[in-house]
């Protein structure tokens, strides 16, 4: 057995290999596995402040192998919630994993105990069992993985509803950076989007192409809705994150016509196939069946009390 060494995140430098794990894995493991880019991205820059988030060094844990190589973390993604970021090589230390989870990043409860959750996809039967031995219990929403293999298939052209135009969003414009706020905001529910997060993402996450991150501009100037889509060239993968309308220009198809843009602009940078990510929501998964998304993988939050 390779003998492996548990660490703190350090800073940047950790950043980077972490994202690096995350291009490794994804054609070793099964979807949704481990973070994608676009998550690891986001988490890392889509904030008015380009600093790192001094939270991640008490919140983020690696394990790497004594020449260095890093196969596994744990990481928070909110109080009491965290995720694994494993080599499919290296599944021993799972338990270890979670038990430094249940230790370091439980949310403290209204009656004084403390709770702890993660996700796990229903094929990953070898997790749910650590997980059932451990106390968890498999709560009942649930997560959607969406993947399409895009190869041959024919795609329709790209049309919006009469008076909209489809361009896209430049992260240098404040305008721009303001309205996709408006937007976001409203598309889910939110208050606190700012136009500095995407001022910021768009200047220093890697995973962002201009060309790729599409929006429908109403008669008035507004977005009435925006496609993010993301290109792994290592892996021939793209992805769409976020997909949303402004609850004002619903009904017209903007968000269908702008990942069928997507889909043609990835098919033209050499992408095999296509994912996407939501969770139970009907309006959401319907829309990506009229796309094609047909492959579909269900994952559940497992909660524990400590």
């Amino acid at each position: 057995m390779t003998t492996l060494r548990e660490r703190a995140f350090c800073g940047d430098a950790d950043f980077w290999r972490l994202r690096a794990l995350a291009i490794e894995t994804y054609p070793l493991s099964g979807p949704g596995w481990n973070w994608d880019i676009r998550c690891w991205d986001g988490a890392r820059f889509y904030s008015p402040d380009p600093r790192l988030n001094p939270d991640w060094q008490r919140t983020v844990r690696l394990w790497e192998t004594a020449d260095g190589c890093l196969v596994g973390a744990v990481n928070a993604d909110g109080p009491g919630l965290f995720f694994l970021q494993l080599h499919p090589d290296f599944r021993e230390i799972e338990e270890e994993m979670i038990a430094w989870a249940e230790a370091n990043l439980a949310e403290p409860t209204e009656d004084g105990a403390r709770r702890v959750q993660t996700e796990v996809y229903e094929y990953d039967r070898p997790r749910q069992r650590i997980l059932e031995r451990r106390g968890y219990v498999q709560q009942a929403g649930f997560g959607v993985f969406r993947k399409l293999r895009l190869g041959a298939r024919d795609l329709p052209e790209t049309r919006l509803a009469e008076g909209y135009r489809l361009r896209e969003l430049h992260g240098a414009d404040w305008q721009d950076c303001q309205r996709l706020a408006d937007l976001l905001n409203a598309a889910f529910n939110r208050t606190f989007h700012e136009p500095g997060e995407y001022a910021m993402f768009s200047k220093h996450a890697p995973c962002v192409r201009e060309d790729l991150h599409l929006v429908a501009e109403a008669p008035d100037g507004s977005f009435g809705a925006h496609v993010g889509v993301i290109y792994d060239e290592m892996n021939r993968r793209g992805l769409f994150e976020p997909v949303c309308t402004h609850p004002a220009h619903r009904r017209k198809n903007l968000a269908q016509s702008l990942m069928f843009e997507g889909l043609h602009r990835l098919r033209e940078l050499g992408a095999c196939d296509v994912t996407v990510e939501t969770g139970d929501m009907g309006p959401a998964n319907a829309l990506y069946d009229t796309i094609g998304f047909s492959e579909v993988y269900l994952s559940h939050t497992w909660r524990k009390t400590l």
